[in-house]
């Protein structure tokens, strides 16, 4: 049995409680698998946290979360804190830090769930984003000058590197070839002039090391249309860091909403922990009511044992969830009347028997 050590960060609102669950998950797949186990060391690292300290996390956090393999996410906000001052307090210094380039982001119709898009059912669509996660448009680069005056001027620049934009796109190439050999990249090249045509020069170079992926390449706003008009046509798809941030938010919409959309923000080469997360956010309006959507969360938590190296016991939980939701158990998000709790055991019990 390999023992992994695990970074739990269940941030605000549902975060608390859907990191409470998605824990539950991993510790019954654990018992079932015999192969793994997790040693849990939780931080209260919060909007919370902010309020009482004036940080998002200590001046030490990095340091203390580098030697874990993985940090388990919930939820980071709060309506009196504002969201630069959680996001650039917390979440972007570990992405960065840490060099989480790729943001992977699974679009896909489970069994149980209807699609906004009514003509499409479960199978129908199946597709990844890769987001590159740490430069692009929102490099911390710019400055404002004469604030608050009829004279004020901002600037916020995008920084694209040859490292940064090659790494990105070689990822999204190996995991099209190990799926349907099809890549897409988001660009927008008729109006951005040197940022987004380097991105399709450097999409070209690297597609030449793999004739056998087939490569599109389309401005993002046609790709947000063939999001919603041909979702089906898709296997992955590569984006700046702003333009992923957006289309995988439509992504989560198509697939029937947030409360399902999980994320992986990783290092491939290993040197740090990666990071999973849902990307609801704390959805401080139902924090406490205990009725928040669990799915997106167990799905975060299916990301991480693939990564571990555990794709076995991640396709458990999807199993499981996808059962539960064929079986009718459903969040009020999702039109049904389960509690956080009942969906989750629900799942529970659907897990292969120990």
């Amino acid at each position: 049995m390999t023992i992994h050590e695990l970074a739990v960060i269940p941030g605000d609102g549902i975060g608390k409680e859907v990191v409470a669950q998605g824990l539950r998950v991993l510790q019954a797949v654990s018992e079932r698998s015999g192969r793994l186990q997790f040693r849990t060391r939780e931080f209260p690292w919060s909007c919370q946290y902010y309020l009482e300290t004036g940080r998002m996390m200590p001046d030490d956090g990095l340091d203390t979360l580098k030697d874990f393999e993985a940090i388990f996410l919930g939820a980071v906000g709060y309506p009196t804190v504002p969201d630069h001052v959680s996001l650039w307090g917390l979440l972007l210094p570990i992405r960065r830090e840490f060099d989480q380039y790729v943001n992977l982001r699974p679009v896909k119709i489970l069994r149980g769930i209807e699609s906004p898009l009514k003509r499409y059912q479960a199978g129908d669509i199946d597709f990844v984003v890769i987001r590159e996660n740490t430069e692009g448009e929102y490099s911390n680069i710019g400055g404002a000058l004469r604030p608050g005056t009829a004279e004020e001027i901002v600037i916020q620049n995008s920084v694209f590197t040859r490292k940064g934009t090659e790494r990105i796109m070689r990822y999204a190439f190996e995991l099209a070839r190990a799926s349907r050999q099809h890549l897409t990249a988001a660009t927008k090249s008729n109006g951005l002039k040197y940022s987004m045509p380097f991105w399709d020069a450097v999409f070209r170079e690297v597609g030449r090391d793999f004739p056998d992926v087939a490569q599109d390449l389309h401005h993002v706003d046609a790709l947000a249309a063939f999001f919603v008009t041909r979702p089906e046509s898709f296997d992955v798809v590569v984006a700046s860091n702003l333009f992923g941030d957006i289309l995988t938010d439509l992504g989560g919409a198509i697939q029937g909403g947030l409360g399902l959309a999980a994320s992986a923000n990783i290092n491939p080469e290993r040197k740090y922990p990666s990071m999973f997360e849902p990307v609801h956010g704390s959805a401080p309006d139902i924090a406490g009511r205990g009725i928040a959507n669990p799915t997106a969360q167990l799905w975060t938590a299916q990301l991480m044992l693939k990564h571990l190296g555990y794709d076995e016991e991640g396709q458990w939980i999807m199993d499981a969830v996808e059962a539960a939701l064929v079986d009718g158990f459903r969040t009020p998000d999702l039109g049904g009347r389960a509690s956080t709790a009942e969906f989750t055991e629900a799942v529970l019990s659907r897990l292969p028997n120990p």
